[in-house]
C-alpha cells in the first residue's frame, strides 16, 4: 500500500474540535488532492502525516494561538465610532453590534485596510463613542484538537504549476465565528432581526407543494448521518417544519414519527411519517402535542424561517422528554422572501451562533454542540455538478433537555 511522502497526493479529512463556554464545537473539512510537496501545512502536521496510508489517522493538540499569528494578546484595538462606516461596502444603514462580525472594509483610516477587504473582525464592546474591535482569528485564544484521517494516497508524477493551498487557513476560515466573545451574549436580535421580505401569511407562499430536495444528495446523506447519532429503535420522533422527506435514517424501527408542517400534500407523501399535522409555527408557535411526548426533535433546513424562534424552542423543550435531543440542521440555501433578515446578514458560521442562542434562551437545554462539514464533492448526477464544485455545506446545532 502506498504511504505518504513529500511526493504524494492524498485526500485528507480534517476535523478540528474546540470548546467555548458551555458549547462543544466540531468542524470537518474534506481536503482533496493535498499536495505534500507544494501545499502549506504546519511542520508538526507534515511530520505526523509522513508514512501514513489509507485508513490511518493522527490527532494533534495545539495551544491557544499556536496555529495563528495574531493571538488574543495583541488583537484588541479601540477606535472612534465614526470609523465604522457601512457606506464603504454599500450598506449605509449598517450598525455595529456587540459580538457580531463585519468585513474589515467597513473600517476607515486604518493602515492596510481597503473597502474591498472582506476578512472578518469582531465588535467586542461599544461605549462612549468608541468601539473595541477584535482583529484576531476567532479561534486564536482556544486550544484546538486536530484530527486528520487519510483517504486515498497516490504518487505525484509531475509538477506543472498549480495553486498553493494553505490547508490550515482553508479549514479554519469561518470556524470560531459561532461562539460568544468571552461568553458575552451576542447582539443578534435587535432592530428587525425577524422581519422578512415577504410578510404575507406563510400559508400563501407554501400553498403549492414543492416536491423537490433543496440540498444535494451528498449533503442530505450528511444530515441523515447526523440524525443517526441520536436515533434508535422504538423512539418517538417529531419532525418539525416537515416536508415530503424527513431525512431520518431508514434502518431504525421508530415507534412513531410525527410530522408538523405547512403543506398537507407534502406531508401526505412523506413515507416515514406515522402521523402529521398541518400547523404554521409563525402564526402560532404552540406545538399541538402533550408534555414529554418525544424522544427527539429534528428540524431540517427550516430554522431560518422562524419569526418566533424563542417560543418555538421553548415549546420543543416542553414536548421533549427529559434527556431527549433537539437537532437543527441547515445549509447556505433558503427561500429569500421568507428567511428572516438576521439570517441573510450574518455569515454561515455565525448562523450556528444564532441557533445556539435560541437554545440558550430556553434555559432548558444542556450539552450544546455545533457541527459542520464542508468540502465534499457534489454528486455527478446533481444538476449543479460542473457549476458548483462542492456539495452543499451542512451545519448542525443540538442540545439535550435537562
Amino acid at each position: 500500500m502506498i504511504t505518504i511522502g513529500l511526493n504524494s497526493i492524498a485526500d485528507l479529512l480534517f476535523q478540528i474540535t474546540w470548546n467555548s463556554h458551555h458549547v462543544r464545537h466540531t468542524e470537518t473539512y474534506a481536503g482533496r488532492r493535498v499536495n505534500f510537496w507544494r501545499d502549506l501545512l504546519p511542520q508538526r502536521v507534515m511530520r505526523a502525516m509522513m508514512e501514513k496510508q489509507t485508513g490511518d489517522s493522527s490527532t494533534m493538540a495545539f495551544e491557544p494561538g499556536e496555529l495563528f499569528n495574531n493571538g488574543s494578546k495583541t488583537s484588541l484595538i479601540q477606535i472612534p465610532r465614526h470609523r465604522f462606516c457601512g457606506d464603504t461596502i454599500g450598506l449605509p444603514d449598517l450598525q455595529p453590534r456587540v459580538g457580531r462580525f463585519y468585513p474589515k472594509g467597513v473600517l476607515t483610516d486604518m493602515t492596510g485596510i481597503f473597502p474591498s477587504n472582506r476578512e472578518p473582525f469582531r465588535i467586542a464592546a461599544l461605549e462612549n463613542g468608541h468601539i473595541t474591535i477584535d482583529m484576531g482569528h476567532p479561534l486564536a485564544a482556544k486550544p484546538i484538537a486536530l484530527n486528520i484521517s487519510v483517504g486515498s494516497v497516490s504518487p505525484k508524477f509531475d509538477e506543472r504549476g498549480g495553486a498553493v493551498v494553505d490547508w490550515i487557513e482553508t479549514i479554519t476560515q469561518g470556524p470560531g465565528m459561532q461562539a460568544r466573545w468571552q461568553n458575552q451574549v451576542t447582539d443578534y436580535f435587535s432592530e428587525c432581526a425577524f422581519a422578512r421580505e415577504d410578510e404575507d401569511p406563510d400559508k400563501l407562499f407554501y400553498a403549492k407543494p414543492r416536491l423537490v430536495d433543496h440540498l444535494d444528495d451528498t449533503a442530505l446523506d450528511m444530515v441523515r448521518q447526523i440524525y443517526a447519532r441520536f436515533m434508535h429503535d422504538d423512539m418517538h420522533v417529531l419532525d418539525l417544519m416537515s416536508s415530503w422527506h424527513s431525512h431520518l435514517p431508514t434502518n431504525v424501527r421508530y415507534q412513531q414519527v410525527s410530522g408538523l408542517g405547512i403543506n398537507a400534500r407534502e406531508l401526505e407523501m412523506n413515507p416515514l411519517l406515522s402521523e402529521y399535522k398541518v400547523h404554521d409555527l409563525n402564526d402560532d408557535p404552540t406545538l399541538p402535542y402533550a408534555d414529554n411526548s418525544y424522544d427527539a426533535i429534528v428540524c431540517t433546513a427550516s430554522v431560518e424561517y422562524l419569526i418566533q424562534p424563542g417560543a418555538v424552542f421553548s415549546e420543543a423543550a416542553r414536548v421533549l422528554r427529559p434527556g431527549g435531543y433537539m437537532i437543527i440542521t441547515f445549509s447556505n440555501r433558503w427561500f429569500p422572501p421568507k428567511a428572516i433578515h438576521l439570517w441573510t446578514q450574518v455569515s454561515e458560521f455565525e448562523r450556528m451562533g444564532v441557533v445556539t442562542e435560541y437554545f440558550h434562551q430556553t434555559q432548558i437545554f444542556s450539552e450544546l454542540q455545533t457541527y459542520s462539514i464542508r468540502g465534499l464533492i457534489r454528486p455527478r448526477h446533481d444538476k449543479y455538478f460542473g457549476q458548483v464544485p462542492f456539495s452543499d455545506p451542512i451545519y448542525a446545532v443540538w442540545g439535550k433537555k435537562l
